[in-house]
């Protein structure tokens, strides 16, 4: 006789304006090694002081040198006030730098509509590359919240 699978689901409805959001760190030389400690830091920083808004994050591994985790955020305005914040925000005054040996994505999700992306350093396509047509994040497409909005 075959055991019960425990199926289980979640119910979410506390959480309409819930966000989730995938990030990929991908190593392609020494200098990649160096930003990815940078990085491993402010992840472990996060971890213990967890910004408000954030409900969970989890690591992932793509590959030998494809990292990355999964965030669910609040809404996008814990999100948005995260990503102003350290350790992000010198992230992404020192994407130049860190680019220069690893590429970096990240995807988000909105549980009420709308999806964007962005990727840095890429030297193959991730996720939604693999389909979707390219644009270039300027202007007011440097926004997510913009991105997220389809761009209108």
């Amino acid at each position: 006789m075959q055991a019960a699978i425990n199926r289980q689901s979640v119910d979410l409805s506390a959480y309409p304006d819930l966000v989730m959001i995938m990030l990929g760190f991908q190593v392609r030389g020494w200098r990649g090694l160096l930003a990815m400690r940078r990085i491993g830091q402010g992840l472990a920083q996060i971890r213990r002081n967890r910004p408000d808004g954030l409900l969970a994050d989890e690591g992932l591994m793509f590959g030998l040198t494809h990292i990355g985790f999964r965030q669910y955020w609040q809404d996008m305005d814990a999100l948005e006030r995260f990503t102003r914040s350290e350790p992000h925000a010198d992230w992404w005054r020192r994407m130049r730098e860190m680019s220069a040996g690893a590429g970096f994505w990240h995807e988000t999700y909105h549980a009420r509509g709308g999806v964007e992306a962005v990727y840095v350093a890429m030297d193959q396509p991730v996720g939604l590359q693999h389909f979707a047509p390219g644009r270039k994040p300027v202007g007011p497409l440097m926004s997510a919240r913009f991105r997220i909005q389809g761009g209108k």
